[in-house]
């Protein structure tokens, strides 16, 4: 087929993806503070973005590497277009900063206030929160032009400050950590109902004498860095994962910067002096109108008490009525699958599922993969309690998991104590997959209960984001799960798996062939259709595959979260559909019509280069009929959303889809729904 305009560029539509996030802090729909809190999620999404993406862009460039995108662009040519789309949006978010969220929270009680707003008696009481708790801590460093300049972290907020000594002499350049150890806001003594804050930064600015006597402040300017942390390693040296993943960490504190940001007015001169010291062209300064790394919303503004009623209404997962008898879960799985979709549902008895096993003394063996857990994970105490309840316990936490090393490295030490068998990862390849088996001996002979999902074991995610699962003790997928982790623990793929279907190894051609199956169908007059649901979609090959089926005749529709490089085209057959919700979206499910024969695939997997052939990912099928129709049901609320769905729209642009009513949000529906089977008909009336 001709490829010419079918891509469009990647990371130009994550950019796409994290304005659909940043129009959330603008729609009403919202509660106040979680507006803010969505303008927090744009500023850590930009950070990771140019730690990661920026970051391998900028190496492949100074390598002096040319080699095009789909799209036809060199790295250089993407990152001129990165930094020019990346200005626009920044501007964005902070008009909405300015004008909307801080005049609304301010209408609200919630007041961030500059120091020339401050009263006598704050002024007093601020000076002497200064002086008790701040200054001991602040470490002020001149920089001296016969020395090297010193490396600062990535991700912290500096004050850099040009002084006059009292002597005379020429001006000076000192650099002031603003300290990670204390709150970013410091919350004023105010009425019930209010609360006002300053900026750690404008309170240090304040008192800036008393931290260098006998010199003049002549100008301050905050600024903060970020930094590539895109390394390349030897993946294929297992023996020695560990010391090379704490290293990889510790280069983040000084690998290439990538982004200065300041704010407008910021001093000229010292400016340039930074830009020197540092090597920083003019090109990865981002000036921004209000203060740096808004992340301060999310990690402390949002939840401050008093202000329930500008935050969403809690409200209770349900757990299956199944799961409510008092009988071993083995027992109730042995009465037929259960399905999870968080998180409406509780993950609860996930970690029941893996706690029961812990202790039974029927369970021989407990198999799991961890790709993300949370900092005090139940998962992780169930398996050491597992190990030392004597039952064979083999855990592949994965390592190189980005942004997690560290937790995850720990976590690996900390099972091997306990007596676990432990894998740090597959040689080559990052093991993504979620999957737990558990062996039970039973009265007719050995059991395998597995439990799959499409997103991690982590009881605090499980809370934010939406995921599927399954528990079951089907015994071909059982067989098929012990034959993965024999896969990944490195025998020989002596028996291969039937129905579940692993990557690198299967999962491309099996999609494929699937894809080209129903263009098949489409063309001889039988049924056919492709429903899919993921978070990316990048493969070339897989984009290729779609549009040629769509021109065939399948109807083919898609909900893509985040990046999707599909060049938009007018077309009837192939839709394009994106959520940004309460929740992050976060579960793969891949439905193909197969002339009436539908299959119902849940995946860890999105169609993406790196998870169809650089990572273990696991694609498992849906047996049960009734959960299959619940999958269904809910990928068809989704499709009916008119107050969080977008469409893609030519230029690459999304626009949010008519507000009609009666009004239907998806996600809320799901949280009020006590019916996993949804009635569309009474949805729509």
């Amino acid at each position: 087929m001709n490829n010419k305009g079918i891509f469009y560029n990647r990371e130009l539509s994550w950019i796409n993806f994290n304005e659909r996030i940043l129009n959330e802090a603008v729609n009403t729909d919202n509660p106040l503070l979680e507006r803010a809190r969505f303008l927090s999620i744009v500023s850590n999404n930009l950070d990771e973005f140019f730690m990661v993406r920026v970051g391998k862009l900028e190496r492949k460039k100074d390598m002096g590497r040319k080699k095009p995108d789909p799209v036809g662009l060199s790295p250089a040519m993407q990152l001129d277009l990165i930094r020019e789309k990346v200005e626009k949006h920044v501007a964005h978010q902070y008009q909405v900063l300015n004008q909307l969220l801080l005049p609304e929270l301010e209408q609200n009680g919630l007041y961030l206030v500059k120091p020339d707003q401050l009263s006598t008696d704050q002024r007093v009481w601020l000076s002497q929160y200064f002086d008790t708790q701040v200054l001991p801590v602040l470490t002020p460093r001149t920089l001296n032009p016969q020395q090297p300049f010193p490396i600062l972290s990535a991700k912290a907020i500096y004050i850099a400050v040009l002084l006059q000594s009292d002597k005379g002499g020429l001006p000076q350049t000192a650099l002031i950590p603003v300290p990670r150890a204390l709150k970013r806001v410091v919350l004023l003594p105010m009425g019930k109902g209010k609360s006002r804050g300053i900026l750690l930064e404008d309170l240090i600015s304040m008192f800036l004498p008393r931290l260098f006597l006998y010199m003049t402040p002549l100008s301050q300017m905050p600024f903060r860095l970020t930094r590539n942390t895109d390394f390349v390693m030897n993946l294929d040296d297992m023996s020695n994962l560990l010391n090379e993943m704490s290293k990889n960490v510790q280069r983040r504190s000084y690998g290439k910067i990538v982004r200065m940001e300041v704010m407008e007015g910021a001093n000229k001169k010292l400016l340039a002096i930074l830009k020197e010291g540092m090597e920083i062209s003019q090109e990865s300064v981002t000036t921004v109108n209000g203060p740096l790394d808004l992340r301060f919303f999310m990690r402390q503004l949002c939840d401050l008490p008093g202000f329930d009623h500008l935050r969403y209404t809690p409200y209770t997962p349900r757990v299956n009525s199944r799961l409510l008898v008092h009988e071993s879960i083995f027992r109730t799985i042995r009465g037929g699958d259960l399905f999870f979709h968080l998180p409406y549902d509780s993950f609860d008895p996930i970690v029941r599922f893996l706690s029961e096993a812990a202790t039974d003394r029927n369970v021989l063996a407990i198999k799991q993969t961890l790709y993300r857990v949370s900092s005090h994970s139940p998962m992780i105490e169930a398996l050491a309690r597992a190990a030392q309840n004597g039952k064979q316990v083999t855990v592949l936490i994965e390592v190189r998991a980005r942004f997690d090393e560290e937790h995850n490295i720990a976590w690996s030490k900390a099972l091997e104590k306990a007596g676990c068998h432990v894998l740090y990862g597959v040689p080559r390849w990052k093991t993504h997959s979620k999957i737990t088996l558990v062996v039970r001996r039973e009265a007719d002979g050995l059991r395998h209960y597995t439990h799959f999902a499409t997103g991690n074991y982590n009881d605090v995610t499980a809370k934010l984001y939406t995921d599927m699962g399954i528990l079951t003790c089907d015994k071909q997928l059982g067989d098929d799960a012990a034959a993965f982790f024999n896969l990944i623990l490195g025998y020989n793929y002596t028996y291969p798996m039937k129905e579940m279907i692993a990557s690198p190894y299967h999962l491309r051609d099996a999609m494929l062939m699937r894809i080209r199956r129903e263009e098949a169908n489409a063309q001889n007059g039988r049924r056919s259709g492709i429903t899919i649901k993921m978070n990316s979609l990048s493969d070339p090959m897989m984009i290729e595959a779609l549009i040629s089926a769509a021109n065939a005749g399948v109807k083919v529709r898609m909900m893509v979260r985040g990046i999707c490089c599909i060049n938009y085209r007018e077309s009837e057959n192939l839709q394009v559909f994106s959520t940004v919700g309460r929740f992050l979206e976060h579960p793969r499910v891949y439905c193909f019509e197969n002339d009436g024969e539908r299959e119902v695939f849940l995946s860890s997997a999105d169609l993406m280069p790196r998870n169809l052939d650089k990572r273990v990912e696991l694609t498992v099928p849906v047996k049960d009929e009734r959960i299959k129709a619940q999958i269904m049901s809910t990928l068809e609320l989704g499709f009916i959303d008119n107050r969080k769905r977008w469409k893609l729209i030519e230029h690459n642009d999304y626009e949010r889809v008519p507000r009609e009513l009666p009004p239907i949000n998806a996600q809320e529906e799901l949280i009020l729904s006590e019916d996993p089977l949804l009635d569309m008909k009474n949805l729509t009336r």
